[in-house]
């Protein structure tokens, strides 16, 4: 199982949020490099990176973050946040991104973000399937649809989506535990490599998302508070 930290920006600086509500922003450094390189340093080969920015806005913000993560360390990052079109996109790979992952745009314009999947391929394209009580959550969690989650990954299965990543957004940030049930559902009802996020808050968290089947877990607050070590993590890849 891959582990994949996350780092959320909100004007070029590294935050975390609890329940992806921006009133809750708490700063963990201002420099998110420093971050990206501490992560590199001891063994992490992959990153999620969000523009909480672009995620609120209509278009791409911090991508001058990921240019200098991407130039500056050998990360791989998957970045996703306000990525509305095919210039989002565009800018998103040219500044390093080596995934790229729609949320709200998979509801709004599948047309563009199905566009995307033709252009750089399936490897490339994650799904972001962000849910508040088993419904698809938009906009930076600040809207919420009627789609439910598991119909909506098996629909975009179908289309030819392999990786999703799955928030529960009632476990953001809450370093309580992960949806396992959710996740157990999803990967029995569907063939996706699906990525955990939301809610792990200790070692054994990850052990149990690794056991079911999770492609990846990623891991935001439990690092920045210490309720897991960087060092514990080597044992997922060393």
């Amino acid at each position: 199982m891959r582990i994949i930290p996350a780092i959320d920006i909100i004007e070029g600086k590294c935050v975390r949020l609890t329940k992806g509500d921006y009133a809750t922003q708490k700063i963990y450094n201002e420099h998110p490099l420093e971050i990206a390189k501490e992560f590199e340093a001891n063994g992490i080969q992959y990153l999620h990176l969000v523009d909480l920015d672009g995620a609120k806005s209509s278009k791409i913000i911090n991508h001058k973050v990921l240019e200098q993560i991407t130039t500056k360390t050998n990360l791989k990052v998957d970045f996703g946040g306000g990525l509305k079109s095919k210039e989002d996109a565009r800018i998103a790979f040219e500044s390093g991104a080596n995934q790229i992952t729609g949320g709200s745009i998979a509801v709004k314009k599948p047309e563009v973000f199905m566009e995307w999947l033709t252009q750089y391929g399936a490897d490339k394209i994650i799904l972001g399937a962000d849910c508040k009580d088993r419904k698809i959550a938009t906009h930076g969690w600040l809207e919420t649809t009627e789609l439910e989650v598991v119909d909506f990954i098996r629909e975009y299965e179908q289309k030819g989506i392999i990786n999703c990543i799955c928030t529960d957004v009632a476990k953001d940030g809450m370093l309580q535990g992960a949806s396992v049930d959710l996740y157990l559902e999803i990967l029995s009802k569907t063939a996706i490599k699906l990525i955990a996020s939301g809610g792990v808050a200790k070692i054994d968290d990850l052990y149990r998302l690794k056991e079911i089947g999770c492609e990846g877990t990623i891991i935001g607050k439990a690092i920045y508070e210490g309720t897991i070590s960087l060092k514990e993590l080597q044992q997922f890849y060393s």
